[in-house]
């Protein structure tokens, strides 16, 4: 196994975690493909917390697919929607958040990030072509040139995903269980660099 001191912390620090969190939330961010929802439903139940989708919660709220609001309101219109669920889910406490790709595009949307602790899913181009290849439902990526836009987008947006707090490095073979106690250990060890000593006990 590729990180035997992350599956470690994955038994070890979530009730501690928990605790050293004081119900902030955890907002994964990074390209489509990354995994966001799937690893944000297994840290949400190691670490006791409520997992959202803002996608799927836009989805919801709208009546409609992301393709369809898109189609419908343009990625303007579909923005302004994503940041309104951003901010309603920002309002909680002890949630883990998935977040679109796009989210970081749009400054106002940093200021409830910034609210939380924001863990970056960094995964190679490589591994994200071959996760979306044939997908039908990224309303970005239905064009010939599919492979070329998602390159540009990952440039584009590589910048604003490293203002994370944690980047957490994900290779092909990576499971959900190993990502999961990747990002335990690496918020873990960031919240002990921030905090004074007499607050890590």
């Amino acid at each position: 196994m590729r990180h035997p001191h992350y599956v470690f912390s994955f038994f070890h620090f979530p009730m501690t975690l928990t605790a050293r969190l004081q119900g902030t939330n955890l907002y994964l961010i990074g390209m489509m493909g990354a995994g966001k929802s799937s690893t944000g439903t297994a840290l949400a139940q190691a670490l006791g917390y409520q997992f959202f989708d803002t996608d799927v919660v836009l989805e919801t709220v709208a009546g409609r697919t992301i393709a369809e609001i898109f189609a419908q309101e343009g990625e303007d219109g579909f923005r302004q929607q994503e940041t309104e669920v951003l901010a309603q889910l920002a309002a909680y406490r002890r949630l883990v958040i998935a977040t679109g790709g796009g989210i970081v595009t749009q400054r106002r949307n940093w200021g409830h990030l910034h609210h939380g602790i924001v863990v970056w899913l960094d995964v190679p181009l490589a591994v994200l072509e071959q996760r979306l290849a044939g997908e039908t439902g990224r309303p970005l990526l239905q064009r010939p040139d599919w492979r070329q836009t998602l390159a540009d987008l990952v440039d584009q947006r590589q910048p604003l995903y490293a203002q994370a707090d944690v980047r957490v490095p994900i290779a092909a073979g990576d499971t959900v269980e190993v990502i999961t106690a990747q990002i335990l250990s690496l918020v873990d060890e960031r919240l002990r660099a921030d905090a004074p000593a007499n607050q890590l006990n």
